[in-house]
């Protein structure tokens, strides 16, 4: 079906895997699976709203930028949209389009009652003060503030964003209104009703995916062997919380440089020197210098890209070595690499399922939120694990039902319960 026509999104560089593209190839495939109405695949297809906005900004020095800042809200089906704000240089309308298609997925697959969306600027925060950032976070939440809300739309922070940025936006929604509004947003801090436990979240999602997955062959993580591309926050608490169980964490990178030890990195050791460096890992002891592109060659068994999409692709997926490979990141194998990993029989645990520890704990936080009731962070770590366990394990049924690979039976599960509540609503008129 391809790309959303009905969309003003500008085109696809010909050398660039479109994330757009690749995401409605996924719902295509599981819409033959499901043997899905025409017109019910057409409507799954298309965002609902898709709105781009002016930020006009003063910065430190006196003079004036405007950026563009885009929301899209894909499917508002089974309750309010929800998705990350993304502050980073390669934000476009159809990269946030397919995020927030793929967040309609996720949801719907751990069977949280939102809809998915994505909002991003195009900027690299490293190149504006606090200041400045402050001032094109208030400005965008401003710009977009008739469409979300509690009840509407839930940004959270995303590549670029924190809870710093949450907290912001939570204000300027809340002074447009008049009282506080912690619902809003979720991702903040907990001193404004953030939850406990939501930091480490998507690392802790990603650490539960890589231990069933081996308990699923047999195996266990005491001495597994990991590599790990990506050392920002999901990258980071998945690397120290499968350290902490046990494994063996051969290699990490940043967006810059990498560190390989074959007999495993010290965790604890490296988050306290890369918080002492500026996080850079540069020259951390009794480790080697890799690239991010050998990186992801390393024998291992489990190889979780945690950075950006399009990582493993036709041009390296032969020379991947990894038994498992857990997507941590959203869309790091393109759709040509997925097949071809299923072909060698290596097993892709899907970023709908892999990632979703994030979006889980979020919504737990806006449950928080709605009822001026907090919970402690073991039982936030509870309610999480429950839910990811009972996804990966009907994914698992689901893949063995059908005879098909896991990625196709996370989404015909996901594709198949919005399918069939868009139906059970009807169209309106």
């Amino acid at each position: 079906m391809g790309s959303p026509s009905l969309l003003p999104l500008e085109p696809a560089s010909p050398a660039h895997i479109c994330p757009l593209d690749q995401t409605c190839s996924y719902l295509d495939e599981a819409a033959r699976e499901l043997q899905l109405d025409a017109g019910l695949q057409a409507i799954l297809s298309h965002p609902r709203k898709v709105v781009t906005v002016s930020i006009p900004i003063k910065l430190d020095n006196g003079t004036v930028q405007v950026l563009a800042g885009h929301r899209v809200q894909h499917c508002d089906v089974l309750g309010p949209y929800k998705g990350g704000t993304r502050y980073h240089p390669a934000v476009t309308l159809r990269e946030v389009s397919a995020l927030a298609m793929l967040m309609t997925w996720k949801c719907a697959l751990l069977g949280i009652p939102y809809g998915g969306a994505k909002g991003g600027i195009a900027i690299n925060p490293n190149d504006y003060s606090v200041s400045e950032l402050e001032r094109i976070t208030r400005r965008y939440t401003n710009e977009l503030i008739k469409d979300i809300g509690p009840s509407v739309d839930i940004p959270a922070p995303d590549v670029g964003t924190s809870a710093r940025e949450m907290a912001w936006m939570m204000d300027t929604y809340s002074m447009n209104v008049g009282h506080a509004v912690p619902g809003v947003v979720t991702g903040k801090p907990i001193s404004i009703g953030g939850s406990r436990g939501r930091e480490m979240a998507t690392g802790r999602g990603v650490m539960i995916t890589v231990r069933e997955a081996l308990a699923a062959q047999g195996k266990s993580l005491a001495g597994a062997r990991i590599v790990i591309q990506g050392f920002g926050n999901v990258g980071r608490s998945a690397a120290q919380l499968l350290y902490e169980a046990g494994a063996r964490i051969l290699a990490v990178s940043t967006s810059t440089n990498g560190l390989f030890a074959d007999a495993g990195l010290d965790i604890p050791a490296l988050l306290a020197y890369a918080a002492e460096n500026h996080k850079s890992l540069v020259g951390f002891p009794g480790s080697m210098p890799i690239s991010n592109d050998d990186l992801l060659l390393l024998p291992c068994d489990v190889l979780i890209p945690a950075a950006l999409e399009n990582q493993i692709t036709e041009a390296n997926v032969a020379q991947v070595k990894a038994q498992i490979i857990v997507e941590a990141a959203n869309g790091p194998v393109t759709l040509a690499a997925d097949q071809a990993l299923e072909a060698r029989g290596v097993t892709v645990f899907p970023d709908i399922l892999a990632n979703a520890g994030g979006v889980v704990v979020s919504y737990l936080e806006w449950v928080q939120g709605l009822s001026y009731v907090f919970w402690d962070e073991e039982r936030v770590n509870r309610e999480m694990e429950s839910l990811m366990v009972y996804a990966f394990q009907r994914v698992l049924q689901q893949s063995q039902n059908r005879q098909v690979p896991l990625r196709l039976a996370a989404y015909t599960l996901a594709v198949g319960r919005v399918a069939q509540a868009v139906s059970d609503r009807g169209l309106y008129p």
